[in-house]
């Protein structure tokens, strides 16, 4: 035992480490066989759950129609259901997204249980107490009457991301879960073989909490400007951290330590168009807003007065994940997103509030001087030659692929190419906000943390951002927080029989039924 450290805290099966989605459905999910849970969350209660708490709480799931999206959503009307097109998002399109996205390099046996799992977990997650709607505002336009829903994202928690934390903390709260808020796993407690608890820093004390399962949630290293640097490349320093400051690679580099296999896509993460002059790290106040998602009805503009990526590529779903990456390579690490009126009224919401870095002109020529930092020439002489190749003839349609592009550009837009000649003209400047990190851990098909010999570390779990492998250079909107719950419920349920697997064998008492 380290100088200081104390054995305190009371006697718990399984340990999680973490206090956002992936933590909390391993914790639901190890309680319900009986095992005794605690949550170790490094955050004070105002700042917990993780990214989870900054996202807008869109999860991505298979569905077949609208009758599962009803076992979900039990709170439809039936109005609502007749004045929607809700589609469907087959297991097949899950994958086909996954394994595009990623350049096929996915983990096939990982991305099998993401996908086919996705819709039951949703539904143990409605179990839970945890509440489900339509995305309306971000994710559907009206067609002919109807809301139209597209890139197989239709879900979102209740109240967003804030809204999932706090329903399922109030599940753990009913189960009988404990949460320790302030507290830091430090070091995991291992005897060269099997993991037997871990040690934790809270206000003023360091002390070792002994279990036989450990299951790490805490989150990718993104909020570590020295680790984004070392792995993600130079210039990830000067990115921005979309989420919370307390994701910082501590579950990593604890399993690191005792010999864990790293695994993914070490120098790949999540990374958005977000406000240029937003804070270091997220603002709970302000949540998700600071980014910027209607790009793919702009013309993007850097510093030297160009366009250097395709808008209109694919859906935002698919795209904005990578496009951060691309922005922070730019001359000054900035961006500038153009809109005419013509599109004005689809821009999402995020551009409407208070902290944004926008300008706004009557003219072209006037906006080109407010661009700071853009040569306003350059800026001029390429709006010119991209109105020139615009195929008018080909009709707008923000709901579909529409193949309205330009042609002949050493940059094309793919879809949704407008001319900008419809004042008044608005243009926001935008950087890069990291929000989680690809590489981590390597686990088996039963969440076990595995060594470098490949084989699984005894009394060791993981679950969520710090697992690698199942995301590559890109991912799908909505697939980090199905990702957790998937992965985070197999994590725990698997921590449990372990634990008690081990009590039977004489290491534990076993465990108390729920009461």
């Amino acid at each position: 035992m380290p100088d200081g450290a104390t054995s305190s805290g009371g006697e718990f099966d399984v340990v999680v480490v973490g206090g956002g989605n992936a933590a909390f459905c391993a914790a639901l999910s190890a309680r319900e066989p009986g095992a005794r849970v605690v949550v170790l969350e490094r955050a004070p209660e105002p700042e917990s759950g993780g990214n989870t708490r900054f996202t807008a709480g869109a999860i991505r799931f298979a569905y077949r129609g609208v009758e599962d999206l009803r076992e979900i959503m039990p709170d439809l009307t039936d109005a609502e259901v007749a004045g929607s097109d809700f589609g469907t998002y087959t297991e097949d399109q899950f994958f086909d997204d996954m394994f595009r996205v990623t350049r096929n390099r996915t983990d096939p046996e990982l991305c099998e249980i993401l996908v086919r799992r996705s819709f039951d977990t949703m539904r143990w997650l409605r179990g839970k107490g945890v509440r489900f709607q339509p995305i309306w505002g971000r994710q559907a336009f009206k067609v002919g009457g109807k809301f139209k829903f597209w890139g197989g994202l239709t879900v979102e928690a209740w109240g967003g991301g804030p809204g999932l934390v706090e329903a399922e903390t109030a599940a753990a709260r009913r189960e009988g879960i404990e949460v320790r808020y302030g507290s830091r796993a430090t070091r995991l407690l291992h005897d060269g073989f099997k993991i037997y608890g871990v040690q934790v820093r809270d206000a003023g004390r360091l002390y070792e909490l002994r279990a036989p399962a450990v299951v790490l949630a805490a989150g990718g290293f993104q909020g570590d400007a020295e680790m984004r640097t070392r792995y993600l490349g130079p210039g990830w320093e000067l990115a921005k951290v979309r989420g919370t400051r307390f994701n910082t690679g501590d579950g990593i580099k604890m399993a690191l330590e005792i010999g864990a296999s790293p695994f993914g896509n070490w120098s790949g993460c999540h990374a958005v168009q977000w406000d240029f002059n937003a804070p270091e790290y997220g603002d709970l106040a302000v949540g998700d807003a600071f980014q910027k998602h209607s790009y793919p009805w702009s013309v993007l503009i850097n510093a030297d007065g160009r366009r250097f990526l395709d808008e209109g590529a694919d859906f935002r779903n698919y795209t904005y994940a990578k496009y951060g990456r691309v922005v922070l390579e730019q001359p000054g690490n900035f961006a500038w997103q153009v809109f005419d009126r013509k599109v004005a009224h689809v821009l999402r919401d995020e551009y409407r509030i208070r902290q944004v870095t926008k300008v706004r002109a009557d003219t072209l020529e006037e906006l080109a001087e407010k661009l700071e930092g853009v040569d306003g020439a350059a800026f001029l002489a390429e709006i010119r030659r991209y109105n020139a190749a615009v195929r008018t003839d080909i009709p707008f349609d923000p709901n579909v692929k529409d193949g309205r592009r330009t042609e002949g550009l050493a940059v094309n837009k793919s879809n949704w190419a407008n001319t900008i000649d419809d004042p008044p003209f608005e243009a926001y400047q935008v950087g890069c906000g990291i929000t989680f990190t690809f590489g981590g851990l390597r686990i088996d098909t039963e969440a076990r943390v595995l060594d470098a010999d490949q084989a699984p570390i005894p009394g060791l779990y993981a679950c969520g951002e710090l697992v690698g492998g199942i995301f590559y250079f890109n991912y799908p909107g909505g697939s980090g927080l199905i990702n957790g719950a998937v992965f985070g419920r197999l994590a725990g349920a698997t921590a449990a029989t372990d634990a008690r697997g081990n009590a039977a064998g004489g290491g534990m008492v076993p465990p108390v039924a729920v009461g």
